[in-house]
């Protein structure tokens, strides 16, 4: 199995290569790529040296699957990779909305891909840890609308951004990742405004939702915001359903759900942090509670690694579906 990761040095790329390695995935031969001025550089996987080469020589190089997280060249080359037969899974947001590309989340509908598909993308990172909590409840109860407020790590931003947190709690000047100090403070904005007055984020997880829960039914209004951590991604989510509910067996849906850890004993002050989910795979959720304003009504709260299902780990998780249904 010859593996591509493009953007292997940057900050999501450099923990695909650490996910590869512990989930043992199949790989025979790896294949850094990045940038040109990254080319001759080395990445480690496994205790062994990589050379960095072009995207380019990758092609060339005939992988079977190639893990992108490069950006906005996405457009460009997933097209590439995919017309000469390789199987792309995209972390960028270009092919996520595209109606002929399948956005998924493998504990959620893993069953919408085929052997066919030959470029599938991998969802916002504050989507993914929201969709795999909301599934089961909506195939339990039906799922009306939804409402939640993000609390997003810096790391989602990138490499900059973190620099940027380090260097304002140290009093060192530095470059910038967002116009406004991140330490000590919170930025309701994340991405662009659009003419509706929402972010592209929020956006994202109101589309995205819909699409991957397979139910245009589903109504999501969303605000996303920054917060000076690094652990991973909050999100306040208050969900209305169709059916009421018991709160008991909507704990127990939960807590039998693929990849979904329960952490909720407001007895022993038990909820999830981002300090508690960083580095690990799961999405954990606490604070389950009753909306007592609202019928049918649910309020919880949702802590995962943006990095790592919010990113690697999910799209290494696709290429685990495929190549276990030997389509790749």
């Amino acid at each position: 199995m010859k593996v591509a990761v493009v953007g292997a040095t940057g900050l999501v790329g450099t923990k695909m290569l650490q996910v590869l390695a512990e989930r043992n995935f199949p790989v025979t031969e790896l294949i850094p790529v990045a940038s040109e001025k990254s080319v001759g550089k080395e990445v480690m996987y496994k205790g062994k040296p990589y050379k960095v080469v072009t995207a380019d020589t990758a092609i060339g190089m005939k992988p079977n699957v190639a893990i992108f997280s490069a950006g906005s060249t996405s457009t460009e080359w997933a097209p590439k990779f995919a017309e000469a037969g390789i199987t792309v899974i995209d972390n960028s947001s270009a092919w996520r909305m595209d109606p002929a590309k399948k956005l998924v989340v493998p504990e959620v509908n893993a069953d919408v891909l085929t052997p066919e598909d030959k470029i599938i993308a991998n969802p916002n990172c504050s989507t993914i840890q929201m969709v795999i909590v909301l599934k089961p409840l909506h195939d339990k109860y039906g799922i009306n609308r939804v409402v939640v407020s993000t609390y997003q790590s810096v790391t989602g931003t990138g490499v900059k951004a973190v620099n940027q947190l380090m260097n304002e709690r140290q009093g060192v000047e530095g470059e910038k990742a967002y116009a406004y100090q991140i330490d000590l403070n919170v930025i309701p904005q994340i991405d662009v405004f659009l003419d509706n007055g929402y972010t592209k984020e929020e956006m994202k997880m109101v589309n995205e939702t819909v699409k991957i829960m397979g139910d245009e039914k589903v109504k999501v209004t969303a605000t996303t915001v920054r917060i000076p951590v690094m652990g991973g991604h909050s999100e306040s989510v208050n969900i209305e359903f169709d059916k009421d509910f018991d709160l008991a067996e909507v704990r127990n849906i939960l807590s039998q759900t693929p990849g979904v850890i329960v952490v909720d004993d407001p007895s022993k002050a038990q909820y999830p942090m981002p300090k508690d989910a960083h580095d690990k795979d799961e999405v954990f959720v606490g604070r389950i509670r009753r909306d007592e304003t609202q019928a049918n009504t649910l309020n919880l709260w949702i802590v995962a690694d943006n990095l790592r299902k919010g990113a690697a780990t999910n799209a290494v998780q696709i290429a685990e579906y495929l190549s276990g249904k030997n389509w790749l």
